[in-house]
């Protein structure tokens, strides 16, 4: 899995549009949720699953909250996917490893 820090607005509009198979990690950085998701998020990039998978790593200091209120985002961590620059799934809170396998098989197979 390759992973990107994303420090604007048009990296991250970049990238959406550059990737057919997207993972969107949306975080603060003294968020223990976000922690905890980062640990599963590094387990998935070394499993089948997160083979040619691409993560995106968004945090809300560094971004701003404008940015993340003009995405609707209400909670940190938030793990998005996005499909051939498309929102296909959004999921608020800490999500296992198995559980984030399952959504990208779910939406974004190969």
């Amino acid at each position: 899995m390759q992973i990107i820090d994303v420090t604007t607005p048009e990296q991250f509009q970049h990238w959406v549009a550059e990737r057919p198979r997207l993972l969107v990690d949306f975080h603060k950085a003294q968020c223990p949720g976000c922690r905890m998701l980062e640990l599963s998020l590094q387990r998935v990039a070394g499993s089948e699953a997160g083979q040619g998978m691409t993560l995106l790593r968004v945090q809300l200091e560094v971004l701003g909250e404008a940015f993340f209120r003009a995405l609707g985002l209400r909670q940190t961590p938030t793990l998005a996917m996005f499909r051939d620059g498309q929102e296909a799934a959004r999921m608020p809170g800490y999500q296992s490893p198995a559980q984030i396998e399952a959504a990208i098989a779910t939406h974004l197979p190969r």
